[in-house]
């Protein structure tokens, strides 16, 4: 792919995210940094914590997949991968300020891909690490909301 197609590719993966239902429910935004790399950025508070004042490990979860499906699905154009497996590690809890989830593509390019993806708080500690498997779907990328050029006018 040349230099127009992909990025016309990642801001339509940018937009995709900003698209999703789900990202209504969390203060957050997209950026594709590259082929195979993701940037993720969330703000922590408290409409998200466990009963103990932190982060709740759902929003970690959702923080590390994102970071890592977006750097994998750099490199697919026509489909939309899946989630197959997922492994976490929290490493540190979170209580407010913003986090960077940072997903970058390890391996695969034909039909399953591997990406990884880290947590860093505001204080550049990290706070959680995982590794994803990604899988083609069958779904076209041109057939989801928010994928597809926006209308000029």
């Amino acid at each position: 792919m040349n230099a127009t197609g992909s990025q016309t590719h990642h801001r339509a993966l940018e937009r995709l995210y900003a698209a999703a239902p789900v990202n209504a429910l969390f203060e957050s935004r997209c950026e594709i940094l590259g082929e195979g790399q993701a940037r993720i950025a969330f703000t922590i508070d408290e409409r998200i914590y466990h009963a103990a004042g932190a982060a709740h490990g759902t929003v970690y979860f959702k923080m590390l997949d994102d970071a890592a499906f977006y750097a994998a699905n750099t490199l697919v154009t026509d489909r939309f991968l899946l989630t197959t497996s997922f492994n976490l590690h929290f490493t540190k809890p979170v209580r407010h300020g913003e986090v960077v989830a940072e997903g970058r593509w390890v391996s695969g390019r034909k039909r399953v891909f591997v990406a990884e993806s880290r947590l860093v708080d505001a204080d550049g500690d990290e706070i959680g690490r995982g590794t994803g498997t990604f899988m083609k779907s069958r779904i076209a990328l041109s057939t989801l909301p928010g994928y597809s050029a926006p209308a000029s006018g």
